[in-house]
């Protein structure tokens, strides 16, 4: 009787590994979707979006990212931000999203927006009513087309998905993000509700959402002025550790 080869012994090994796996498993500790054990998933950058629906990121660790957008708009580094400040930073956005720069923000540039500037604002966040929790990362939320200043935030009313219900909010679209509850600031921005957004109407929601924050009617904003997001204090509390308010 002949004995086996070493090519076929290394072919019966290799089929041998696969069967005790199963066909479409990963290795212990992986699921096929990229999630760990349990649902949890490996953190992710945070985010902030401006008045303007600008993104800012910042990686796990590092400050939350509305410091650099107030460093950016702060033009005359006095520690505040005023209404031209704001109006010049989120003209310098309107341009960046005006690709054929025709002066106005099509349904093509403002699909763009969504889709490859801030991708992030087309998924709904949850967390506990009082409490920071995770992002639903796989959940696709409405893209919430309303107008400027409300409608960005859900209590626990209605089936929103497992687990879903009493003491948890759900955020829409950027509002998770923002200092004001948009969830789509840019698509928002259309008062005329023509598929077009003029610079005119852009500047006129950012002020909107300028006056919504400022509170104590300054005409400035200071960095210790402005509200902390959602994702702002579900990132603080992850840096205090577990069970920390």
């Amino acid at each position: 009787m002949r004995r086996a080869g070493p090519r076929f012994l290394l072919a019966m090994t290799l089929l041998l590994a696969g069967c005790a796996t199963g066909e479409g498993e990963r290795p212990h500790g992986t699921r096929a979707n990229g999630d760990h054990p349990g649902g949890a998933r490996p953190p992710g950058p945070t985010l902030f979006v401006s008045f303007a629906g600008q993104p800012f990121r910042a990686e796990p660790g590092e400050p939350y990212p509305v410091a650099r957008w107030f460093a950016q708009v702060d033009r005359k580094g006095d520690g505040r931000i005023d209404r031209a400040e704001v109006r010049a930073d989120a003209t310098a956005f309107f341009r960046t999203l005006d690709r054929n720069n025709d002066g106005v923000l099509d349904a093509f540039e403002v699909a763009d927006y969504e889709q490859q500037i801030a991708p992030e604002i087309l998924g709904a966040y949850r967390g506990g009513r009082g409490q920071e929790g995770g992002s639903d990362g796989g959940e696709r939320g409405g893209r919430g087309h309303g107008g400027g200043g409300g409608g960005g935030r859900r209590g626990g009313a209605g089936p929103t998905g497992p687990g879903v219900g009493d003491g948890v909010e759900q955020f829409e679209g950027a509002a998770a993000f923002s200092l004001t509850p948009d969830p789509e600031p840019v698509a928002s921005a259309d008062a005329a509700l023509d598929g077009k957004i003029t610079l005119a109407e852009f500047l006129a929601a950012v002020d909107r959402r300028f006056d919504a924050v400022d509170v104590k009617h300054q005409g400035y904003l200071t960095l210790a002025d402005l509200p902390k997001t959602a994702a702002q204090r579900r990132a603080d509390a992850g840096r205090r550790g577990p069970g920390a308010k």
